[in-house]
């Protein structure tokens, strides 16, 4: 049945696919693409191919798109046009369709000339392009032939000679040139070395410079098809252009507004190096809160790098929505610059609510909602204050057992210092602020008939960029003490029929304590690249110290412990891999690779149940329940058809990988083709998990589920939705794990247990 409707879908799409010529007038052809053929045989392969490819991107109009084959938006086009001007129909019409591109919209000469002009920038002096039409009876293409002719190359570059500054300092850099001797000639690759010598100059002092007083005079009269390049400063080049300029006075105005037009330089202040003007008596902020972002000192000279991390360094200062920045030669014939930093101030404080709602695959449907109050100049140092209140609920509102609800509330403590708080001096200047963190919490977690926990939390750390690539995250101490409390008779007695040990875990008393390191590596904002790489790594630590002064040893019987509760002592590794490739303009590949181990020691046996991994859900393996799998091949059963839980399962070990193909479908809709994989398991098994140890056999132990999802991205945020169903089940016995054969989308009862959808907010990864 489910085949039929497929087949019959795909020849309607066939069908209509054909049907979209039918709607032309007389005479009109619909234009279906261009092709470029380069006839030279002494281009290379992988040359011809690169200058085919940006030849061809050069050629107007584009034919209209199409899936397959099947130009569906053109069809939609059609389909839903009307003269009105707004209405669903309308709507439909300009924001899924595309109107028809015809052949007369092509103008040959104009392309031709296009390309002739390209060939010859790239070094084909002698190239020529013609174009020409191959029509059917309601469809036709272009088609141009480029024939090159040989290629020009470079047989010597040449710097200036001259004694003037200037002259000097653009020689300086030729060690650095992209032009090579023995390359083609190509103008993109000579803007390119005017903007790179313009960069190099501007960390020399010459401010005013700029690549357009730079001419490279180019001799192709030379025989053998080469050219002599000669790089130097136009005549006409400006003064000011020429000259190296020096830092004089900096002044910083922390309460700038778009109406003020005085510099009010009588109210300036001088702080250290660098001066506050401030129009009120009363200070908006303290002058030292400053020494961070002002990176240039009177006498310096003018350097780009400094300039803009400095602007950097302001523009993220969190009191301040706009910040414009100015240099002005102290008179006409000076090489001085005075600085100035405009600052224009935010609301000092704000407050946002939030709701959100949410729902899982355990019949749980859910809200929450955060009340965050900020002050972005606390102690009129540029530090950050927020403080969050929580509250959620979780309720059962189908399933055969209800009562078991979930309720949160908490609060939050977080106080953001744009510096580095420390007894000793940490310098910093490149074009991020470092943080100081200190972080206290509070969370009351009660489950109905169930228990009551009450968890305790603090850090205190820091959080600095490398450079844009490169975050690091280091926390000198996280502590966590959790306290059970209320714990039903139920809730005990279902531990002791269950023999499931993940549910004594959820009530034991925890007491964390210990350091923490996090590092970053990102170059996915890089758009232009095809591939691009993300990687989280950290390692977490508690009671190492303690338990070592102490000789904490549990399985010798030495457990102790610390304000009377003993504590976890333990060493966690997390890795996070992933990595996006670009299948197209609008497609790409997302692939990620999760690989965690807990390794508990001396004072613990076991780790904390909130340290531990777990698997499954909305942003792990989407055809299985969250902490629903595992560990290894231990299967805990239906917990939710028999005693209503949450499913608990959780490990000392995760590996999982994931695949995903998300091809943009419409405007603001992508979709999505996924596989994923992993599990969890235990460092140590024990008697009443039978299957759940790390082992040889671990790949045979893995989970697999496949699924389709839509993202709706609309900018400020991505609604996800995805529905996921397993292929592969790793507690079902060595061999029958693989469950593909079985898959049944026809089936009632068969979609019940094992189709799972998820909605969520923003990618899984």
């Amino acid at each position: 049945m489910i085949k039929n409707i497929i087949y019959l879908l795909l020849i309607t799409l066939v069908l209509s696919s054909c049907s979209t010529t039918k709607y032309l007038r007389p005479g009109e052809k619909l234009y279906t693409g261009h092709k470029v053929k380069l006839e030279d045989k002494d281009i290379k392969n992988n040359e011809s191919n690169a200058l085919n490819a940006d030849l061809t991107g050069l050629l107007r109009p584009k034919p209209n798109a199409s899936i397959l084959g099947l130009r569906v938006k053109l069809w939609i086009y059609y389909k839903t046009y009307t003269t009105k001007t707004k209405g669903f129909k309308h709507w439909l019409n300009t924001k899924f369709g595309e109107p028809p591109v015809l052949v007369s919209a092509v103008d040959l000469e104009k392309n031709s000339n296009i390309l002739q002009n390209r060939l010859q920038n790239k070094g084909y002096f002698q190239a020529m392009v013609s174009g020409d039409t191959i029509g059917k009876e309601k469809t036709a293409r272009a088609e141009y032939t480029a024939l090159p002719g040989p290629a020009y190359k470079i047989r010597s570059i040449t710097f200036p000679k001259g004694s003037e500054s200037l002259d000097t300092a653009i020689a300086g850099t030729a060690n650095e040139t992209i032009l090579k001797v023995g390359d083609n000639y190509d103008l993109d690759v000579i803007k390119t070395e005017r903007l790179r010598i313009d960069a190099r100059l501007k960390e020399k002092g010459f401010y005013y410079f700029a690549p357009e007083d730079i001419i490279a005079r180019v001799d192709s009269t030379i025989t053998g098809h080469q050219v002599d390049i000669f790089v130097a400063v136009k005549p006409e080049t400006a003064e000011r252009d020429r000259r190296i300029y020096t830092i004089n006075k900096l002044y910083v105005y922390p309460s700038y507004t778009l109406q003020d037009t005085s510099l009010y330089l009588d109210k300036a202040v001088p702080y250290r190096w660098y001066n506050v003007v401030e129009k009120r008596k009363n200070k908006s902020i303290r002058p030292m809160a400053f020494k961070n972002t002002v990176l240039m000192h009177p006498g310096d000279v003018y350097n780009r790098t400094s300039h803009n991390n400095s602007l950097n360094r302001f523009v993220n200062l969190g009191p301040y929505k706009f910040v414009k920045n100015r240099f002005d030669p102290v008179d006409s014939d000076s090489s001085k610059l005075d600085v100035f930093y405009f600052l224009t101030p935010q609301k000092r404080k704000s407050i946002q609510v939030e709701v959100l709602g949410r729902t899982n695959s355990a019949n749980f449907t859910g809200t929450q909602v955060n009340l965050n109050w900020r002050n972005r100049n606390t102690f009129k140092g540029a530090e950050l204050l927020t403080l969050t209140l929580f509250g959620s609920s979780d309720v059962q509102i189908s399933g055969q057992n209800g009562g078991f609800n979930v309720y949160q509330v908490g609060g939050q403590m977080r106080l953001t210092w744009p510096r580095f708080i420390a007894p000793f001096n940490i310098k910093s200047d490149n074009a991020y602020i470092p943080h100081t963190n200190l972080t206290l919490g509070y969370t009351l977690i009660n489950r109905t008939q169930l228990y009551t926990l009450n968890s305790f939390n603090g850090s205190f750390g820091y959080e600095w960029k490398e450079n844009i690539r490169k975050t690091h995250e280091l926390n000198l101490i996280n502590v966590t003490y959790v306290n059970p409390v209320n714990v039903t008779q139920l809730y005990r007695d279902s531990i002791q029929s269950s023999n499931n040990p993940a549910l004594q875990h959820v009530i034991d008393r925890q007491f964390t304590i210990g350091p923490s390191y996090g590092f970053t590596y990102t170059n996915t904002a890089e758009n232009y690249r095809t591939n691009t790489l993300y990687y989280n790594g950290r390692v977490g630590l508690s009671g190492n110290l303690y338990g070592l002064i102490t000789g904490a040893d549990t399985l010798a019987g030495k457990v102790k412990k610390l304000f009377g509760t003993p504590f976890n002592q333990y060493i966690k590794l997390e890795n996070d891999f992933r990595f996006y490739h670009k299948t197209g303009l609008n497609s790409s590949i997302a692939t990620r690779l999760l690989v965690g181990v807990g390794l508990p020691y001396g004072n613990s046996t076991v780790m904390p149940y909130s340290q531990q991994f777990f698997i499954g859900g909305s942003n792990s393996l989407r055809g299985f329940r969250a902490r629903s799998i595992g560990p290894g091949s231990y299967y805990a059963g239906n917990t939710i058809a028999t005693d209503g839980f949450l499913p608990d399962q959780a490990g000392d070990i995760r590996i999982e990988a994931n695949i995903e193909y998300r091809p943009k479908l419409f405007s603001i809709v992508r979709g999505a083709v996924f596989i994923d994989a992993g599990n969890i398991w235990l460092m140590r098994g024990n008697a009443a998990q039978p299957g759940a140890a790390f082992g040889k056999s671990f790949l045979k132990e893995i989970a697999v589920d496949a699924g389709v999802g839509l993202r709706f991205d609309v900018t400020v945020l991505v609604l996800r939705t995805d529905l996921g169903f397993p292929i592969r089940k790793p507690w079902l016995p060595d061999g029958d794990r693989w469950v593909l054969n079985k898959i049944d989308f026809g089936s009632a009862g068969w979609r019940k247990e094992n189709l799972v959808f998820n909605l969520a907010i923003g990618y899984p990864f």
